[in-house]
């Protein structure tokens, strides 16, 4: 396991009175971490692999892309504004509401010298404005001043801001240096003390604080406005002098006492290196371990997009809740939370270089397992904005996710902490989503409405959903009237990951029973969901005696959970291959090609390409030996979908599989993670 570093293992404790020992104790571990060395540099992967070049032009405007690290509720961009060149775009907070803009730039820097005369313009001395997975920097120039500026998270509270000024002239030179903000309208209220301007919201419990560190200033405020004065300084030739700001967005689970003195003592060029070390470590991870096929560099830079769009989304724990986890997307306003079957699948792409955080992820979901074993769909930090949804639950990935992780890391602990978890969550399906007790389950909802019952499978208006109708099964327990392909093979993969767990656990008969259970589900998934005619997998009706036909992703599932037999999966991925069907410039879409109802622009989860679905395919073809179409349609995928390779554009929600083209939210972390799948696992 690799060493966390300051600001990753900062933000987990919640014990107040160990804060700043734990500090003390991890700052000496980062020495050490700093001084690995890497056999391959991965700096330039992550250099504007993303383009962070934005400023918004109010509160709510999301079509830009943003930086954030170490867990943080808030987020940065490279200012695109003349007016704003001197500062970074925001903070963007989704501490309050859905995500809003505080400001266009939060602490802007202004030089004037003698006569009150701007020393620098801003625009047409800027040399680079650049993004890291570790930071964002700009850089201006003049014939008079060098001036760098540098933004890092310290923790999942706080970024710091670093401002380097050095005379390059001939001459000495007087500088009245000052840094300025202005507020959006979103209800900040603006205040100073000590120094510092603290920022109060009515619509958020979190409390802000710009602070300027070691510098003496005069602060003015106004309703949306600061302006604060530094010192007068004579700045010499080839004189440097630094200013330090930083700025903090603190919950009141976290002690903003304890985070000042923190910050009143950092070192930022030590804070800089440790983040730049621990992105270093994580990217090599990825790269180091790509299949013997795909080698290129294109497909290290797309892990590096991978890395950096999963760390946009990672948040500490607040409000409601209690554990690190990822959003799906900060893009759109109703992904501010957390998914079931997004944080398995989040876990296992992190399991491939962040163990903790991929067990945090699995943690926080099962915060919120009920006494029979159910596991809520999504949740959020503050149930005034959005409640959590107990109406249904998700695909039973959990399991696998476990297990993946475990594979990984080897944490005994970790498994003997959510064996008896899984299992309870495995019994549920059997308990309150078989109507018929034949031991073949269906999706449902809590509350016998349809439409939960079909957010419960994942593919929420999905043409297998398009005639269904509820069945009650017990109080509080609704079914649909058909017994899904998909369901029942993730139960069957179900069974097997148990049965490995039991098996690390030395619980050899109950590994014993999961294998013989998995095997009569084998049986009745062979005989009931497989059309033996067209040579693929589909629902049926309550009593298997119907296929509800519309071929779908759902149909190489099975193949996912080793649950076909090898003639079997040689036709589905026969089919899986055919270009009229599934195999179009982006593979394996949700939808065959050729059904009357495919309209990739109309649908959600009716045509576009998710790549969860994508790699569950390429998964299937090497479950059975086809190594060659699997490869195939990997590099298909990666190189047909619209900006996943090659620098600058975001990973998206799903896409267009005729076109290529990005669709519904950018940065959707699902997508990342599996991109991490499709490239690494053996």
């Amino acid at each position: 396991m690799f060493l966390r570093d300051t600001t990753s293992w900062l933000i987990k404790i919640s014990s107040k009175c160990l804060y700043l020992i734990s500090i003390a104790v991890i700052l000496i571990g980062c020495e050490e971490r700093i001084s690995i060395s890497h056999s391959l540099n991965t700096t330039n992967f992550s250099k504007n692999i993303l383009d962070h070049h934005f400023t918004p032009v109010d509160s709510l405007d999301k079509s830009g892309l943003m930086f954030s690290d170490q867990g943080a509720w808030f987020a940065y961009s490279l200012s695109d504004s003349i007016s704003n060149f001197s500062g970074f775009s925001g903070p963007f907070l989704m501490t309050e509401q859905n995500g809003v803009w505080a400001s266009e730039s939060l602490s802007k820097l202004n030089l004037k010298g003698e006569n009150n005369t701007e020393i620098i313009d801003w625009h047409t001395s800027l040399k680079s404005q650049n993004s890291f997975s570790s930071h964002l920097e700009q850089h201006f120039e003049n014939d008079k001043l060098k001036v760098n500026q540098k933004l890092v998270f310290l923790s999942g509270n706080t970024a710091l801001q670093k401002t380097t000024i050095t005379n390059i002239s001939t001459k000495s030179i007087t500088i009245h240096p000052s840094v300025s903000g202005a507020f959006f309208d979103i209800g900040l209220r603006v205040d100073s003390k000590d120094e510092t301007i603290q920022l109060t919201s009515e619509k958020s419990n979190a409390v802000g604080y710009v602070k300027f560190i070691n510098e003496s200033a005069s602060i003015m405020t106004a309703k949306n406005y600061y302006n604060a004065h530094f010192e007068t300084i004579l700045l010499k030739q080839n004189e440097t002098k630094e200013y330090l700001i930083s700025q903090t967005f603190i919950f009141p689970e976290y002690s903003w006492e304890e985070e000042e003195r923190v910050i009143s003592a950092v070192n930022f060029d030590f804070i800089l290196s440790t983040q730049k070390s621990e992105k270093e470590n994580q990217i090599s991870a990825l790269i180091k371990n790509k299949r013997a096929v795909f080698q290129e560099e294109k497909y290290s830079e797309v892990l590096a997009k991978a890395q950096i769009t999963l760390q946009n989304s990672w948040r500490i724990p607040a409000g409601e809740i209690k554990r690190q986890g990822l959003f799906p997307s900060y893009h759109y306003k109703w992904f501010n939370g957390f998914w079931s079957w997004d944080s398995w699948k989040h876990a296992v792409g992190l399991s491939y270089y962040d163990f903790e955080l991929a067990k945090e992820q699995v943690k926080l979901m099962f915060d919120f397992q009920d006494e029979k074993g159910f596991v809520a769909d999504c949740v959020f930090r503050d149930t005034l904005i959005e409640k959590h949804n107990y109406r249904d639950t998700k695909p039973p990935l959990s399991a696998w996710a476990v297990t993946k992780v475990y594979e990984k890391d080897k944490d005994l602990e970790f498994v003997k902490e959510f064996y008896p978890k899984l299992k309870k969550y495995h019994s549920w399906w059997y308990t309150y989503r078989d109507h018929d007790q034949d031991g073949l389950c269906e999706y449902g909802s809590t509350d016998g409405s349809f439409i939960a019952a079909k957010w419960e499978s994942g593919m929420d208006n999905a043409i297998r959903f398009d005639d269904s109708k509820i069945l009650e099964n017990s109080e509080g327990s609704y079914s649909l009237n058909q017994e899904s392909d998909d369901l029942n093979a993730y139960l069957y993969a179900e069974k097997l990951y148990l049965a490995t767990l039991a098996e690390a656990l030395e619980l050899h008969q109950e590994s014993l029973l999961f294998r013989q259970s998995a095997e009569r589900l084998q049986v009745k998934i062979q005989t009931q969901f497989y059309d033996l005619e067209e040579g693929w997998f589909y629902d049926t009706n309550i009593e298997g005696t119907n296929f509800i036909k519309g071929e779908g992703s759902e149909g190489w599932t099975t193949l996912w959970a080793k649950a076909a037999s090898q003639e079997q999966a040689e036709s589905v991925k026969n089919r899986m291959m055919d270009s009229t069907k599934f195999f179009t410039k982006v593979p394996f879409q949700t939808m065959s090609a050729d059904h009357p109802k495919f309209d990739p622009l109309k649908g959600y989860w009716r045509e576009p390409n998710w790549l969860d679905q994508s790699y569950f395919g390429v998964k299937s073809l090497r479950n059975y030996g086809f190594n060659t179409e699997a490869d195939k349609a990997t590099i298909q995928i990666l190189e047909g979908a619209e900006g996943l390779l090659g620098k600058g554009k975001a990973i998206r929600e799903n896409y267009h599989p005729l076109t290529g083209k990005g669709l519904h939210a950018q940065n959707f972390s699902w997508s990342a993670a599996h991109i991490i799948m499709l490239l690494l696992e053996e």
